[in-house]
């Protein structure tokens, strides 16, 4: 078990926490990306609409609107109660704090960005990170302190370190 923060879950001694993280990540991905592309789409019909009206000028606002919208999505979902997305959500995970700070205002934003940067520079480098990290952590939770964890067991698991 971790000595330096025992409430800290661990995988061997909460291995059902860990269960299958990494290949719900993936499924997660695919699922917000979807969701994601489906938020581009319409906001690149409402832009190009808009832009025939403004004479050009709404077109210029989407490469600034579009990142902020994907970064929107992030922001409420990732930044509520449930801390997941909805793909997390739909997959049982959810983004937890490794190093007991709170995950709050600019440090939810951080992790998608560094997330996405990745996924463009090296996604394999990511993945493959995660299968020689105790924990199963990707690049993107290393450089956050974040860690995802089954969202059902967690509660028993809380409930018991409290305890």
């Amino acid at each position: 078990m971790n000595t330096s923060r025992p409430d800290l879950p661990d995988p061997s001694t909460a291995p059902q926490l860990f269960d299958g993280v990494l290949q719900r990540r993936v499924i997660a991905f695919f699922i917000d990306t979807v969701i994601l592309a489906v938020i581009a789409t319409v906001i690149l019909l409402v832009g190009a609409i808009a832009g025939i009206f403004t004479l050009g000028l709404a077109w210029l606002s989407l490469p600034f609107v579009i990142p902020l919208a994907i970064l929107g999505y992030y922001a409420m979902t990732l930044g509520s109660p449930m801390r997941a997305t909805v793909g997390m959500s739909m997959m049982d995970i959810v983004l937890v704090p490794a190093r007991g700070y709170p995950l709050d205002g600019w440090k939810i934003l951080i992790h998608p960005l560094v997330f996405w940067i990745t996924v463009w520079v090296a996604w394999p480098v990511s993945l493959f990170v995660a299968l020689f990290t105790p924990r199963q952590q990707m690049v993107q939770d290393l450089v956050t302190g974040t860690l995802m964890l089954r969202r059902s067991p967690m509660v028993r698991h809380w409930a018991g370190v409290r305890a």
